[in-house]
C-alpha cells in the first residue's frame, strides 16, 4: 500500500468514527413515575442525614385522603453509581467531602435526567445544605415527572375537536377518556381503571364569579358543590361536594401564562360513601371574560392515588388557550 492509499484509508476511518460517534443517542432514562435515586452510604442513610432525606422527599402528598410519599426513594451506597443506578430521570447523590457543594447535572449519565450533588465536610453541613435546596429540588422534580407523564400521554390522544370548539382550548387528554356528559359550558370525561376510575371536568363561569370577599376558598368550594346537579351518586340526593371535615389546600400559580389558582382537596358524595381526592384549576381568562376551570379527580378506594392525580394534573398542565 503507497502512502497516498493509506493516508486516505485513514482519513476515511476517522471521518466513520467521528460520524459514528455523532450518531450515538444518549442513553434513555427509565423508571416509574415519582421514583428518585439516592446515592448514599449506609453509613450516613442509616443517620441524621438519611431521616432529613427521607422527611423531605418522602413527606405526605398535599391533598390525598392517605398519606402516601411525595417521591418513592431508592437508596443506593456510592460504590453501585454505574449502571442501572445511573437510569433514574433524579438521581440525588451525597457525600462527605473536602468542600461544601450543590450542584445540579442536567444529563449526566443519561437523558431526561438530572442529577443533584450534594456534599460536605461534616454531617451538620450537608443537613444544611439539603434544608436550603430541597424546595428547588422538589420543583424540579415534580416538573420533570409531570413533562415525562405528558410525553406518555402523548402518545395516544383523544380526539379534541370537542373540546377545541367548545372552549377555544387545546388540551391533551389520553385516548382511555370517555365523554359522559357535554353540555353548552360543561364537559364531564371518565376513564375506568382496574380500582375504580378517573375523571376530568372542564367548564366556565363568568369572569366575576368568584368572590375574594370574605374568603376565596370559600368562593371555589362553593363552585364545585354548584356542578353536584350533574356529578351524583345512584340515590337520591347524593351530590358531589367538598369534604367538610377537611379545609383544601389553595395556591395561587399561573397556568398557560395566566393567573390561575390552584386547589387539591378531597370530595364525597354526600348521603354516600365514595369518596377522593381532588385537584382544581381556576384559570382567569380576560381574553374570552370567563373563568375557565379544569378539575381532576379519582375513586380508588383500595389503590394509592398519587400516581393516577400525577397524570390528571399533567393533562390540565397541558392546556394552552387559543387566541382569540
Amino acid at each position: 500500500m503507497n502512502k497516498t492509499h493509506f493516508l486516505c484509508l485513514l482519513f476515511s476511518l476517522v471521518l466513520f468514527s467521528c460520524t459514528k460517534k455523532n450518531d450515538v443517542s444518549p442513553r434513555q432514562t427509565t423508571g416509574k413515575i415519582n421514583t428518585i435515586s439516592v446515592i448514599v452510604d449506609d453509613q450516613l442513610w442509616n443517620g441524621e442525614i438519611g431521616d432529613s432525606i427521607r422527611n423531605k422527599f418522602a413527606a405526605p402528598v398535599v391533598g390525598l385522603p392517605q398519606e402516601e410519599p411525595l417521591f418513592t426513594i431508592n437508596q443506593y451506597p456510592i460504590k453501585l453509581l454505574e449502571g442501572f443506578a445511573t437510569d433514574s430521570r433524579a438521581i440525588i447523590i451525597v457525600k462527605k467531602d473536602a468542600i461544601n457543594k450543590f450542584e445540579i447535572h442536567k444529563n449526566e449519565y443519561a437523558s431526561p435526567q438530572n442529577v443533584f450533588h450534594i456534599s460536605g465536610k461534616t454531617g451538620a453541613e450537608i443537613i444544611a445544605i439539603l434544608e436550603k435546596n430541597t424546595p428547588k429540588i422538589i420543583q424540579i422534580i415534580h416538573d420533570a415527572e409531570i413533562a415525562e407523564t405528558q410525553r406518555i400521554i402523548k402518545q395516544s390522544l383523544l380526539n379534541p375537536k370537542i373540546i377545541a370548539n367548545k372552549f377555544h382550548i387545546s388540551l391533551n387528554v389520553p385516548s382511555g377518556y370517555e365523554y359522559m356528559l357535554h353540555k353548552s359550558k360543561f364537559i364531564w370525561m371518565k376513564k375506568e381503571i382496574i380500582s375504580g376510575n378517573t375523571s376530568l371536568l372542564i367548564y366556565q363561569l363568568p369572569l366575576d364569579y368568584l368572590k375574594k370577599d370574605p374568603s376565596l376558598i370559600a368562593s371555589i368550594v362553593k363552585m364545585r358543590d354548584s356542578i353536584g346537579e350533574y356529578i351524583h351518586g345512584t340515590e337520591a340526593n347524593t351530590p358531589m361536594i367538598t369534604e367538610e371535615g377537611y379545609a383544601p389546600y389553595l395556591l395561587k400559580i399561573k397556568l398557560d401564562g395566566k393567573e390561575a389558582y390552584e386547589t387539591r382537596g378531597t370530595w364525597e358524595l354526600k348521603n354516600d360513601f365514595m369518596s377522593g381526592p381532588f385537584i382544581n384549576y381556576v384559570i382567569v381568562d380576560k381574553a374570552y371574560s370567563r373563568l375557565l376551570v379544569l378539575e381532576g379527580f379519582c375513586y380508588s378506594p383500595s389503590k394509592d392515588k398519587r400516581d393516577l392525580m400525577q397524570e390528571l394534573e399533567a393533562i390540565i398542565k397541558s392546556l394552552h388557550v387559543k387566541r382569540r
